[in-house]
């Protein structure tokens, strides 16, 4: 089973908005059963898909602190087939003082997601917090797959070397040899003379993994957001949705997507 992580510790990277559609792509595309995995604690991957994440009785802390919480109390549907999501909201920002004592605090994610496979998953995605504390090491424990957005601002390197040196420790300490980045994805890209720079600097320090297509600005991404939609319900021919599904393609398959007309479209947007 995919478990695909979406990790940078600063924030304003585009992890959900990439997270989400990714796990969105993958059932609509590809025909999986999908769970995304919130554990930001402003919830914004099931607000994305239309989930009033404020009313719900349980969410993922309470599935990752309450031995008597199942998966299956706290998984929600979503508008898009085959996709569920497991909600987070302002009560994750307890966990790390509730898991302190727990020598194996690193594993409670990991241990209380087993069950997904046997329910028939095909594939996790995670969004995490922007942060590189106790959740997102949970995370890391969790994953198979480490996908870093990196917006083309200024400190972007700063995030990605943080993010690899932590992919490393965890591999080592908590016994996941396999675990490690898979794809670096450009974000927030502009057609300007540091966006470019950035984006040659990325390309020197992970040219195996650096996606083909970066995500530029579109403005039916955000629309399709403020309204609970994924791009594929909201515009699913627009440019946004373009970019968004070239990237999935080279997450998912380790690839950049076929030089279709679409894709060259996508890869030029600024």
């Amino acid at each position: 089973m995919r478990r695909i992580a979406f990790i940078n510790e600063k924030g304003g990277t585009c992890k959900t908005t990439l997270a989400v559609n990714t796990a969105a792509w993958l059932a609509k595309d590809r025909g999986l059963k999908v769970l995304l995995v919130d554990l930001d604690t402003q919830g914004h991957a099931g607000k994305s898909l239309g989930l009033d994440v404020r009313t719900l009785p349980r969410n993922v802390f309470h599935l990752l602190t309450d031995p008597a919480v199942r998966l299956e109390d706290v998984v929600q549907p979503s508008a898009v087939e085959g996709l569920s999501v497991l909600p987070a909201y302002k009560e994750m920002a307890d966990f790390p003082l509730v898991v302190a004592q727990d020598e194996r605090r690193a594993h409670r994610l990991a241990e209380r997601l087993a069950p997904a496979e046997a329910a028939g998953f095909d594939a996790i995605v995670f969004d995490a917090p922007p942060s590189m504390g106790i959740t997102t090491r949970n995370i890391l424990v969790a994953a198979t797959e480490v996908v870093v957005p990196v917006a083309l601002t200024y400190f972007a390197l700063d995030g990605c070397a943080e993010v690899a040196d932590t992919v490393r420790q965890v591999a080592e300490t908590e016994g996941r040899p396999g675990l490690r980045i898979t794809k670096v994805v450009p974000t927030l890209y502009r057609r300007t003379a540091l966006a470019t720079a950035i984006l040659e600097r990325l390309k020197a320090y992970f040219p195996e993994t650096l996606a083909a297509t970066p995500l530029g600005y579109n403005v039916k991404v955000d629309e399709a957001q403020s309204h609970g939609k994924t791009i594929w319900e909201y515009a699913p021919s627009s440019t946004g949705a373009q970019m968004l599904a070239a990237i999935a393609t080279e997450i998912f398959d380790g690839a950049p997507a076929k030089a279709t007309k679409r894709g060259k479209k996508a890869s030029r947007v600024a």
